[in-house]
C-alpha cells in the first residue's frame, strides 16, 4: 500500500484559508512569515483578511495557494514523518509538489509563482479569452469539438480533471462555438469565471517569460518523483523540471491520467494539502474506492495522520 501527497491549483482560494493552521502550529505560522519575506510584502494579511478581489488576482492567488499548501504540509509533518511514494499537483500545485519533493526551496517557489501568475495574467488582454467546464463528454468528443470550433482561433482541452469533466480554454468566441457544438451533442457546458485562458497556446508569451525566469533557478532531483501534469508519469530528473514547467503553461493538465498512474502503481491513500477539497472530489470521481483526506485545518490533519497510520499498520 502506497501514499501520494497532492496539491491544489488556482480556484481553491478563499479568504481566511490556512489561518487555523497558522494559529495552532508554529511551523505553519513561520511558513506565512517566510512567504512575506520572500515577496517583501504582507501576503499573509491578504490571505487571512482579503480583500477578495485582490486575492483572486492571479499574481496573488498563485503564491497564496502555494503558501497555504506548504503550511498544511509542514503542520502535518510535525505529527507524521511518513514520506509519500509520489507527489503531484494540479497546475499551480505542481510547484507545491516540487517543494514537497525537495526539488526547489519554498522561498524560491513563492517568488516563482508570483512571477508565473504575473506572466499568465498579462499574456492575454482581459475579455479576449475564456474557459468552460464540459460535463459528460469523452476526451475524443471534446477534442473534435474544439477542432471544429477553432476556425483560425485557439480552443483546446485545458484540464482533463476526471472522467466526464474536461475544461476547455482559448479565444472567447472559439470557446463559445465549441460550447454550442458540445451542448448540441448532449454535453453540459459551464462557463468559468477566470482571469485568463490558461493551459492553451494563448499562454505562449507567459511560457516564454517563465522559461527565462526559471533559467536562473537550480533544481534538485525530486524525491519522491513528481508525477507531472504534462506527461502524467513521474519525473525525478532535475534537468527536466524547467522544461516541464514551461510546457505546462500551454499544455493540458492530465490529472485523470496522473491519478490513475499512481493508483496503478499501488497508491491507496491520497492526502490533499491546501485550501478546499477540489482534488478530493476529482479523485473520488476517478476511483471511489480510494482513501482521500484533505488537510486544510487541524481536523483534516488528524484524519490524515490516522489514515497514514492505518495504511502502514495494514502492511505490517
Amino acid at each position: 500500500m502506497k501514499t501520494a501527497f497532492v496539491f491544489p491549483g488556482q480556484g481553491a482560494q478563499k479568504i481566511g484559508m490556512g489561518q487555523e493552521l497558522s494559529d495552532k502550529f508554529n511551523v505553519a505560522k513561520d511558513t506565512f512569515v517566510e512567504a512575506n519575506e520572500a515577496l517583501n510584502e504582507d501576503l499573509a494579511e491578504l490571505i487571512f483578511n482579503g480583500p477578495q478581489d485582490a486575492l483572486t488576482l492571479t499574481a496573488n492567488t498563485q503564491p497564496a495557494i502555494l503558501t497555504v499548501s506548504i503550511a498544511a504540509l509542514r503542520a502535518f509533518q510535525t505529527r507524521c514523518n511518513t514520506a509519500p511514494d509520489f507527489v503531484a499537483g494540479h497546475s499551480l500545485g505542481e510547484f507545491s509538489a516540487l517543494v514537497a519533493s525537495g526539488a526547489m526551496d519554498f522561498s524560491t517557489a513563492v517568488r516563482t509563482t508570483r512571477a508565473r501568475g504575473t506572466f499568465m495574467q498579462s499574456a492575454v488582454p482581459a475579455g479576449l479569452g475564456a474557459m468552460a467546464a464540459v460535463i459528460k463528454k469523452t476526451p475524443e468528443e471534446v477534442k473534435q469539438a474544439c477542432k471544429e470550433a477553432a476556425q483560425g482561433e485557439i480552443v483546446s482541452p485545458a484540464n482533463f480533471n476526471s472522467p466526464g469533466q474536461i475544461v476547455i480554454s482559448g479565444n472567447k468566441d472559439a470557446v463559445k462555438r465549441a460550447s454550442v457544438i458540445l451542448k448540441k451533442s448532449g454535453g453540459r457546458v459551464i462557463p468559468l469565471k477566470v482571469s485568463a485562458p490558461f493551459h492553451c497556446d494563448l499562454m505562449n508569451p507567459a511560457a516564454s517569460k517563465l522559461d527565462d525566469f526559471l533559467g536562473d533557478i537550480t533544481f534538485k532531483p525530486p524525491s519522491p518523483a513528481v508525477v507531472t501534469n504534462v506527461e502524467a508519469i513521474p519525473n525525478n530528473n532535475a534537468e527536466r523540471i524547467c522544461e516541464l514547467l514551461v510546457k505546462q503553461v500551454t499544455s493540458p493538465v492530465r490529472w485523470t491520467e496522473s491519478i490513475r498512474y499512481m493508483i496503478d502503481k499501488g497508491v491507496t491513500t491520497f492526502i490533499e494539502f491546501g485550501p478546499g477539497t477540489v482534488l478530493a472530489g476529482l479523485i473520488s470521481k476517478i476511483d471511489n474506492s480510494i482513501k482521500i483526506v484533505s488537510v486544510n485545518n487541524e481536523e483534516g490533519l488528524d484524519k490524515a495522520v490516522e489514515a497514514v497510520d492505518k495504511a502502514e499498520s495494514s502492511i505490517e
